[in-house]
């Protein structure tokens, strides 16, 4: 039927361009009559009239909490009580490998870029398993896209010239002058004092002398040349992560039509509204446990990736990675405080 419907409608608009244009000012005025006439529906509002007004009041959904009621913070789940305990326990562990083993102060970029990214990310991931609500991927893909990331420049810098972590460095210092200078633009009366120290420390993270501030700031899209993060990845054999997870997460945090649709949208019901979306009053509650470890996983991953490219010292990343091991050869219940259920 649509197949035929098409065929005749494209007939039609062949033989006469302006055939469908009185239908359409008249669907306008339809629609537009409907919309001021009677009030959307939701799926919960079905559900309200099913239930009597107090049991209506208490029903806000399994998985889904009303805006209004998301005031205060979820309850960390029993299940994922230790992941921001063993999440901390990783970076530490990180950390103090890097201290006891030996490390080349002279060029000492390559150092500084890893563990600078590493517990960046491992930083982002503790905050968030501190906070239930993030453990979805509607509020938590930036953790997420983030280690996959910083995976994706150490790996992809593990092959290049040593001279890349510095470019690295030089390039974040430059968009660092960059920034001062956009936030310098704004009219004096419109500044407040805490904004000027913001400018003022901007400036010291770019400034590269002492009398003078010669930095260049470098236009392009990355540090790499303005090589895309997909190149990177393709490079160093991690395109498959980055399609997988990285894609997915970057459209989540970048607003992309799918998620918003998914996330942050609903269908009305009522039948003569035509089944148009309406923003959803239901807020995604999280605390998904299995989403929250592999956070936890991705960061231990990128931890001993980290420690292998930089090689360091096997006994310092035993002794310090040891608490690890003897938790994995304990028995660990589903639910109890361990690692060995995660990693």
């Amino acid at each position: 039927m649509r197949a035929l419907w098409g065929a005749r409608r494209g007939l039609l608009l062949q033989e006469n361009e302006s055939h469908f244009a009185e239908a359409i000012s008249w669907a306008r005025v339809f629609w537009g009559a409907n919309s001021m006439t009677t009030r959307c529906m939701r799926h919960r509002d079905m559900e309200a009239a099913e239930h009597e007004p107090d049991e209506a009041a208490a029903d806000t959904g399994d998985e889904a909490t009303s805006l209004g009621e998301a005031a205060a913070p979820g309850p960390v789940p029993e299940r994922g009580a230790h992941l921001r305990r063993l999440a901390m326990d990783l970076v530490s562990s990180y950390v103090e490998a890097l201290e006891t083993s030996p490390a080349c102060l002279y060029d000492r970029e390559r150092q500084e870029v890893h563990s600078g990214l590493v517990v960046r990310a491992g930083r982002d991931v503790i905050a968030a398993l501190g906070a239930p609500d993030l453990w979805c991927m509607e509020h938590g893909a930036h953790i997420i896209r983030a280690l996959v990331e910083v995976r994706i420049y150490l790996q992809w810098m593990a092959l290049q010239d040593e001279s890349f972590y510095r470019a690295f460095q030089e390039y974040g210092a430059g968009q660092a002058k960059l920034y001062a200078r956009i936030m310098d633009e704004l009219p004096k009366e419109a500044r407040r004092p805490d904004f000027e120290e913001a400018i003022k420390d901007l400036e010291k993270l770019s400034r590269n002398d002492a009398v003078l501030d010669h930095r260049v700031v470098d236009a392009r899209d990355s540090f790499a040349n303005g090589k895309s993060i997909r190149a990177m990845a393709e490079e160093c054999g991690l395109i498959d992560l980055c399609r997988q997870t990285y894609y997915m997460a970057s459209g989540v945090a970048h607003s992309e039509w799918w998620s918003v649709e998914s996330h942050a949208m609903e269908r009305c019901l009522k039948a003569i509204h035509g089944g148009h979306l309406i923003p959803s009053p239901s807020l995604n509650s999280g605390g998904n446990v299995e989403f929250a470890s592999s956070w936890v996983e991705q960061l231990y991953t990128l931890i001993r990736a980290s420690l292998q490219i930089l090689g360091t010292e096997g006994t310092a990343v035993e002794n310090a990675f040891a608490w690890l091991d003897e938790e994995r050869k304990e028995p660990a219940a589903e639910g109890q405080d361990g690692s060995s259920a995660v990693l």
